[in-house]
């Protein structure tokens, strides 16, 4: 893993970022010796930083396996078939997706078990899946909360000759989707079982993001445990162990926690989905991770927690006013709906090694391919330095990115990964 992380790439990609200003990137990138400081590569681009990849992903192999559960990482952060082998590799119980064509890209990946944490709705969608399931060797779980998507998913797989394993989605009042109230429940569960050749219940799953407190999100978790241990008595479940699935990336130790309790019981298969992770990042993620790293004792005893890994590097464009800098960087590259990108290194050209940026450097607004940097008149900054930024967000920065460096601790390109957005 440590000479080469990725495999089985295509032979060449076209896109934005390209070394050596050539027009394709070989997918070989590790063995062309770029250097991100030599300017060996065109800016702007995506990065990711490959110590801070291995160390996240050790450390949440070590936090499920602690709990005694499963990971099964939420592709639709990076949409990355060789980020999704690498998971795979380390020992995931599988990949979860959003979508049909997500799923698809997964099974493409060498995932098979996908877990579609959406209810899937069309035939179209249907097809997609139906198919995956026909090349077999492959399991494939979506979410339910209606009758009405019940029998739309038992009329098109049953046509198929197919069946579907389904898994009750817990929903709360106001949230997204997800039965409301135990008659809700019953009322899908009754019409899963109008359709014994094409669809099984396979579980119970929830999404606890949509609950603004820790009280909230314990609540909605132990209902989805109440559910599970109410419908494994009643042998509602077709699939033994039957799943309980839950876990963004916010708040997937507190899911650990409330779902331990059934990880010795045979009939019961615990699966986290937390996506972002696998890179972090210096916002929304790095909050959670420091409320993870304080409350939680499986996360304290781990030591260093999560680290960000995907960053951003461009050059300064101009300083067209004393206080100000213009960066080429913009929401064609990076998230901004969780905050700007934060400066994290500075360097220029000829210098031994990049300092870090300035504490009161700070990006205060952002266009299609420009961000707009607050400096100070004194400033050593120049046109032609270049700047580092770390995000919030990973999953709107990958979605801008064809494909994304991988570089050592002396930013020297040792691999590249795709997206397939």
């Amino acid at each position: 893993m440590d000479k080469k992380l990725f495999h089985n790439a295509p032979a060449t990609l076209r896109g934005k970022g390209l070394g050596a200003g050539d027009s394709a990137l070989p997918m070989d990138a590790g063995h062309q010796g770029w250097s991100i400081l030599r300017e060996q590569v065109s800016l702007p681009a995506a990065v990711l930083l490959r110590s801070a990849l291995l160390h996240n992903l050790e450390w949440m192999r070590r936090f499920v396996a602690a709990y005694g559960v499963q990971l099964a990482p939420h592709g639709k952060t990076t949409m990355s078939p060789e980020l999704f082998r690498l998971q795979l590799d380390a020992g995931a119980w599988g990949i979860t997706v959003a979508t049909a064509p997500q799923a698809r890209e997964a099974w493409l990946a060498g995932a098979r078990r996908i877990l579609i944490a959406n209810q899937l709705v069309g035939p179209a969608n249907m097809a997609i899946v139906a198919d995956l399931l026909d090349a077999g060797g492959a399991e494939v779980f979506c979410l339910v909360d209606s009758a009405d998507n019940v029998d739309a998913l038992g009329s098109g797989f049953d046509a198929r000759g197919l069946r579907l394993d389904v898994l009750l989605e817990i929903g709360v009042t106001g949230g997204r989707t997800g039965v409301r109230d135990d008659a809700q429940a019953q009322a899908v569960v009754e019409a899963v079982a109008r359709w014994p050749r094409a669809l099984r219940l396979a579980g119970v799953e929830t999404y606890e993001g949509v609950v603004a407190d820790e009280a909230g999100v314990r609540a909605v978790l132990r209902r989805s445990v109440e559910t599970f241990q109410r419908l494994r008595d009643g042998r509602a479940f077709g699939r033994m162990p039957a799943l309980l699935s839950g876990a963004g990336s916010a708040w997937f130790d507190v899911v650990a926690e409330e779902f331990a309790a059934l990880s010795g019981d045979a009939a019961a298969e615990i699966v986290l989905r937390p996506g972002c992770y696998l890179t972090h990042d210096v916002g929304a993620y790095r909050q959670a991770a420091t409320r993870i790293h304080a409350s939680n004792p499986v996360a304290r005893q781990m030591g260093q927690s999560l680290q960000p890994a995907l960053r951003l590097w461009a050059y300064v464009q101009s300083r067209p006013e004393p206080d100000k800098a213009i960066v080429g960087l913009g929401k064609r590259d990076a998230a901004f709906d969780a905050g700007f990108p934060v400066p994290a290194l500075h360097y220029r050209p000829g210098d031994a090694a990049p300092g870090d940026a300035a504490a009161h450097w700070q990006v205060t607004a952002m266009m299609d391919q420009h961000a707009f940097l607050q400096v100070r008149a004194d400033d050593d900054l120049r046109v032609g330095d270049m700047l580092c930024f770390d995000i919030s967000h990973p999953c709107l920065t990958f979605d801008k990115w064809r494909h994304l460096l991988v570089v050592d601790d002396d930013h020297i390109v040792v691999d590249a990964v795709t997206t397939q957005f």
